[in-house]
């Protein structure tokens, strides 16, 4: 009877782990959200996990350059523009996607990508592509210790930032 009750305590705890991580409490890569603004009820909206840097070395080490990468940590990150979009000239009508990318040092590919729902990686998802698009990649003036996707109004749409470690990617989305 005792051997049952502690079996069943540790399934409780694992349980309990279990639901906690799935509502994001456990997180050690908590969720994020960034908005762009493209005016007339027209936005873009991205959500991702956001890591952490924590001494490790990122591009070319945690993230291997040339191979296609999450963009972020736990669930691949989404994309989901309201109108139809330009995303670095390549035509992306309104829906839902998920975003990855191809870091390398002096170039980044994005990846959008017509399915949704999976956990992110192994990356096994081409013949649901919908663009790859180049990315315009710079140092930052300083460490970002928290991986963040961002938007800065440029123009007459925003430029989409990817900011970790000492790397910025970018892109320009624009409405249609």
């Amino acid at each position: 009877m005792q051997k049952r009750i502690v079996h069943l305590g540790i399934v409780a705890t694992l349980f309990t782990t279990a639901a906690l991580a799935q509502m994001g409490k456990a997180r050690p890569s908590p969720a994020a959200s960034a908005t762009c603004d493209l005016g007339g009820g027209k936005t873009v909206t991205t959500n991702y996990s956001s890591p952490r840097v924590k001494g490790r070395k990122i591009y070319g080490d945690l993230v291997p350059f040339g191979e296609v990468w999450r963009t972020g940590a736990n669930e691949a990150t989404t994309f989901v523009p309201s109108a139809d979009v330009q995303v670095g000239g390549k035509s992306v009508p309104a829906g839902n996607y998920t975003i990855f990318t191809v870091p390398n040092a002096d170039k980044w590919t994005l990846i959008v990508n017509k399915k949704t729902g999976e956990w992110g990686i192994p990356y096994k998802y081409e013949s649901d592509e919908l663009a790859r698009v180049d990315m315009k990649v710079s140092k930052l003036p300083s460490p970002v210790e928290n991986f963040t996707i961002s938007y800065a109004k440029s123009g007459n749409g925003c430029t989409m930032n990817i900011d970790w470690e000492t790397t910025r990617a970018a892109v320009d989305i624009t409405a249609k």
